[in-house]
């Protein structure tokens, strides 16, 4: 199994947790890796996501607050929640607005970690 297809099984495992509609796998520069979107471009969603989370662990350093976990935007359609993987790449999810985030964030942090040593 290449590193695509181990990528590709995280997604599939995220995916059965029941809670979540999307995902992706992309490089902390933005460049896709994977990706199992349902609507829209995974490329700009890929790369707006990692500017996000970026954006989010550069302030929150500047201010002495450490590296964010992750990084939560709710609307009334739903939720997207980024998550670093180690220093090349971050997962992240879309999900339902009413969706309990308890299984979904424990779930992304096992993916976070099994991408992380994918990637080595």
């Amino acid at each position: 199994m290449d590193i695509t297809e181990m990528l590709g099984k995280v997604l599939s495992d995220l995916t059965k947790t029941g809670a979540v509609e999307s995902s992706v796998i992309a490089s902390r520069d933005g460049l896709l890796m994977v990706s199992q979107i349902q609507k829209g471009d995974d490329e700009t969603f890929a790369a707006m996501s990692a500017t996000m989370l970026g954006a989010a662990e550069t302030a929150s350093t500047e201010l002495e607050q450490g590296v964010p976990d992750r990084v939560i935007v709710e609307s009334n359609d739903g939720k997207l929640i980024a998550v670093g993987a180690g220093p090349k790449a971050l997962v992240v999810v879309i999900t339902p607005a009413d969706a309990g985030l308890g299984l979904v964030l424990v779930e992304l942090g096992k993916a976070a970690e099994k991408i992380k040593n994918i990637l080595g």
